[in-house]
């Protein structure tokens, strides 16, 4: 091949995957979605607002997040019964990070562990983007917000409050749903080779990307294992890359728009406004262009880590945190690259495959003996 050609070459893999990253696809989604969303999640936060409790209102907004897992398949009892499954792990999962939080120690091994049942449940039961991402994210948030000891039970109680709200307005759009549209069937669930060997790696590298970022002491460690969840999600090599490039320059942009936020000076009422219009246009494009949507995940998420602390924002400390967010997105997006990498090597799976096997044959030789 002379190099006219491999120029050639070059050339079209390089407008191939421009053509990728560039693309902005059909939504699939009903258009009243994203309405339903942002108002079942913002309306927490104005009502904190009210109530001049701006901390708490953002904690039962984490917990209203639970509106993105609801199924647009099935009949009523079962969007409604998966809702309810997501508010209860919802609950339980940032309940466990905040009691991890007290013992330093346990902060890993209890992430670990939740990432895995996140990871493992969530793909034998086939649930669809966002699955349990928010659920993490609760959870690892709640590992790094310093609360007291005697606050646990009601910052819970405000996640749960959160939830239940979102399965009340879930109820009310399944039943739109369902008088508007043809209802289609749920999934059927059968266990499907490699989960648990693609949950394994999932989790590690998560959990991974959690332990180097406490290493580093990153200020916001918990925002690296998330960035490393969204990465390696993605089914091909092609589809982890693409993220990944959203993901970094999304991020870099959307930093920007954050540090511009944060210098108005909002008030609680700004914030709450602001939270409202900024999950309003992620669930408009996320599944159109997803690095598009990552512009506004970014300042989303600093303003739920940083107003939901109930610590003072003063203007001197926004360049370290957008610092922190820039090193920690870079450090997820490289985990999650290194995880896709390991996760589509047949030779690194294989024995995982073995104990997985190993693990199945035993589960049915106890059930037969059952």
């Amino acid at each position: 091949m002379n190099t006219s050609q491999n120029v050639a070459a070059l050339k079209r893999l390089i407008n191939g995957e421009l053509a990728h990253l560039l693309t902005v696809n059909k939504s699939r989604r009903p258009w009243h979605l994203p309405i339903i969303a942002a108002i079942a999640i913002s309306f927490p936060v104005f009502v904190g607002a009210y109530f001049g409790e701006l901390s708490a209102g953002i904690k039962a907004s984490l917990g209203a997040m639970v509106i993105l897992n609801l199924p647009l398949v099935g009949s009523l009892p079962y969007r409604i019964v998966t809702l309810m499954t997501w508010g209860f792990a919802m609950s339980l999962c940032f309940a466990l990070g905040l009691i991890a939080q007290q013992v330093p120690i346990l902060r890993l091994p209890v992430f670990t562990a939740v990432a895995f049942g996140i990871v493992v449940l969530g793909r034998y039961y086939r649930q669809p983007p966002p699955a349990g991402l928010f659920i993490m994210m609760a959870s690892a948030i709640a590992l790094f917000i310093p609360l007291p000891l005697s606050q646990i039970l009601p910052a819970t109680g405000l996640v749960m409050l959160g939830s239940g709200f979102a399965i009340f307005m879930g109820l009310l759009y399944s039943l739109f749903l369902l008088a508007t549209r043809p209802t289609l069937p749920p999934p059927s669930y059968s266990y499907e080779p490699d989960t648990i060997s693609e949950s394994i790696i999932v989790t590690s590298f998560v959990s991974l990307a959690l332990l180097v970022a406490l290493m580093l002491e990153m200020s916001n460690p918990y925002w690296a294992a998330v960035s490393c969840f969204i990465i390696i999600q993605g089914i091909h090599l092609r589809t982890i890359w693409i993220k990944q490039l959203h993901r970094l320059l999304g991020t870099a942009v959307g930093i920007g728009l954050a540090s511009w936020m944060l210098s108005w000076g909002l008030s609680m009422w700004g914030v709450a406004a602001a939270l409202l219009t900024m999950i309003l246009c992620i669930e408009s494009l996320v599944d159109r262009h997803y690095g598009i949507a990552v512009i506004f995940i970014t300042p989303l998420t600093i303003f739920i880590a940083e107003y939901g602390s109930g610590l003072p924002l003063v203007p001197e400390m926004y360049p370290e945190i957008i610092r922190a967010r820039l090193l920690d997105t870079v450090l997820g997006c490289m985990m999650g690259l290194g995880g896709g990498l390991v996760m589509h090597s047949t030779t690194l799976r294989t024995p995982l495959r073995r104990v997985e096997n190993w693990l199945l044959a035993r589960f049915d030789e106890n059930k037969k003996v059952g």
